[in-house]
């Protein structure tokens, strides 16, 4: 659950990316990164194998104002290789937003579902079910992509999809926009952020989006 200090007027969210090894979580997050203000963004940390997986999780903090309120917002990815799931609940509990990066590869249809269920049921277990997600399929650009009409909604037959290619760093800031506007208004119906913070979900994301490069879609992002 996000936390909310009024005595020193800061909100810190918490994102967390999740999905099946080598889909494209960290390369999110190296993107998202270079696209915020240096003076508004932490050091992006990472730890990788020899075979370049993530092995912990990155960290990205973004600082900026509005409103008289400080906002802080913490994103991380998790592991994707099941050895790891210990850590990847640790990493996942108290989110108030995920992002489901799917790989778009044919052959990674079985990956994508067994890493679906695995966050559902650790949810499930970390008592966080109906926090948002949005599910992006990365790896757009690859010539052995599913088709549209191929993905699998993950049981929701009108679920919205993010595009993305993430190395090249297409879709990566809609889809952060995506996740972020969904974690708000879901926070803002038990914890009234509006009405306390005196800032409402569209205010916010045009704040952010003055510390982030908004590119090609600022309709859709600030909409």
């Amino acid at each position: 659950m996000a936390q909310v200090d009024f005595a020193e007027r800061q909100l810190t969210l918490k994102l967390v990316y999740y999905g099946p090894p080598l889909s494209g979580k960290t390369s999110n997050l190296r993107a998202l990164h270079g696209a915020v203000d240096k003076l508004n963004r932490g050091r992006l940390m990472t730890l990788d194998t020899r075979d370049d997986r993530t092995l912990f999780f990155d960290l990205l903090p973004i600082f900026f104002r509005a409103s008289g309120f400080s906002f802080r917002i913490k994103v991380y990815t998790v592991p994707g290789q099941p050895v790891h799931e210990a850590t990847r609940k640790v990493v996942l509990a108290g989110s108030d937003g995920v992002v489901f990066v799917a790989d778009s590869r044919r052959d990674q249809r079985e990956a994508n579902r067994a890493s679906w269920k695995n966050l559902v049921a650790n949810m499930e277990a970390l008592g966080i079910p109906r926090v948002p997600v949005v599910v992006q399929y990365n790896k757009r650009d690859l010539p052995d992509a599913m088709s549209l009409a191929e993905l699998d909604r993950f049981d929701d037959a009108g679920r919205t999809i993010e595009e993305a290619s993430a190395k090249q760093g297409h879709g990566v800031v809609p889809t952060f926009f995506a996740m972020v506007g969904r974690a708000w208004d879901f926070l803002d119906v038990d914890l009234r952020l509006a009405d306390k913070l005196g800032i409402d979900s569209a205010a916010f994301r045009k704040a952010l989006a003055e510390h982030i490069g908004v590119q090609g879609e600022p309709g859709r992002i600030l909409g």
